[in-house]
C-alpha cells in the first residue's frame, strides 16, 4: 500500500503542492479517481474521513490521519517529513508563505470562479496586485540570502517547505500560463530561478512529467481557467 492517498481533481492546482512535497520526500501515494473524490465529498460530514467541503484531502495510512485544506496538509507534511525550520521565526514565516500562496491562488481564480475576469479588472490585477505578490515572495527570499543560482527562501542549508511551496506556486503557474512568465521573471527573478532549480530535481521532474501526461496543459480548470486564458489571449 502507498504511504498516502490524495483526493484531488485531475489538475495541478492546489493538489500540486501536496504532490511536490511527497515527491521531494520520496513518499509514495496513490490518487483517488474523480468518482471517489465526488463520493467522499457527498457523504454526510459525520461519515467523511475528516469533515471537509472540497479537496484536497490527504490520508496518511501509517499515521491514521486524514486532513483537508491545503495549508493544513502542507503544515502536517512539513512537520512529519522534516521540512520545517527548527526556529520559531522561520517556522512562522513558512506558514506565512503557505498562506500567501493560497491567497495568490484565490485571487488569480477570483475565489474559485465566483465571477469571471473582465478586461478592465484583469489589467488592473496583472499590472498591480499580481506583480506585488511576486515582489513579496522575492523580497522574502532576498532578505534571507536567496540568489539566482543559490540559496533558499528562508536561508536554510537545504530546501524546505517554504521553497517547495514557492516553487510550486510560481513555476506551475508560469508553466501552464506561459504569458505570465515575463511578469514573474521581471518582478521575482530570484524566485523564478529557485523554481527552476527546485522543480528540475530528478524526483520533481518525474512528478511533473507524470502530471503533465495526465492533466495536459490545464492549471485550475473550468470556466475560470477559460476566463484567465481569454485575458491572456490564449486558446
Amino acid at each position: 500500500m502507498a504511504d498516502y492517498t490524495l483526493y484531488y481533481w485531475p489538475l495541478p492546482f492546489r493538489g500540486q503542492f501536496i504532490r511536490t512535497v511527497l515527491a521531494h520526500a520520496g513518499a509514495t501515494w496513490e490518487e483517488a479517481d474523480v468518482e471517489a473524490v465526488t463520493d467522499v465529498m457527498s457523504q454526510k460530514v459525520t461519515d467523511q474521513p475528516v469533515p471537509f467541503m472540497a479537496p484536497p484531502m490527504l490520508i496518511d495510512h501509517d499515521a491514521g490521519v486524514s486532513l483537508a485544506q491545503m495549508p493544513a496538509i502542507l503544515s502536517f507534511l512539513g512537520m512529519k517529513l522534516g521540512l520545517m525550520p527548527g526556529d520559531a521565526k522561520r517556522a512562522a514565516l513558512t506558514h506565512k508563505i503557505i498562506a500567501d500562496a493560497n491567497d495568490v491562488l484565490d485571487e488569480v481564480t477570483r475565489y474559485g470562479g465566483r465571477s469571471m475576469w473582465t478586461r478592465e479588472e484583469w489589467e488592473g490585477f496583472s499590472e498591480d496586485r499580481l506583480p506585488r505578490w511576486a515582489q513579496i515572495f522575492e523580497a522574502t527570499g532576498r532578505a534571507h540570502g536567496l540568489k539566482a543560482d543559490s540559496g533558499y527562501m528562508l536561508g536554510t542549508p537545504e530546501p524546505g517547505l517554504a521553497d517547495l511551496v514557492t516553487a510550486t506556486l510560481w513555476y506551475t503557474m508560469t508553466a501552464k500560463l506561459l504569458d505570465l512568465t515575463t511578469l514573474v521573471e521581471t518582478n521575482a527573478p530570484h524566485v523564478a530561478a529557485l523554481g527552476e532549480r527546485i522543480m528540475s530535481t530528478d524526483a520533481l521532474a518525474a512528478m511533473r512529467d507524470d502530471t503533465d501526461t495526465r492533466f495536459g496543459h490545464a492549471w485550475c480548470g473550468g470556466l475560470i481557467e477559460a476566463s484567465i486564458r481569454e485575458m491572456l489571449n490564449e486558446q
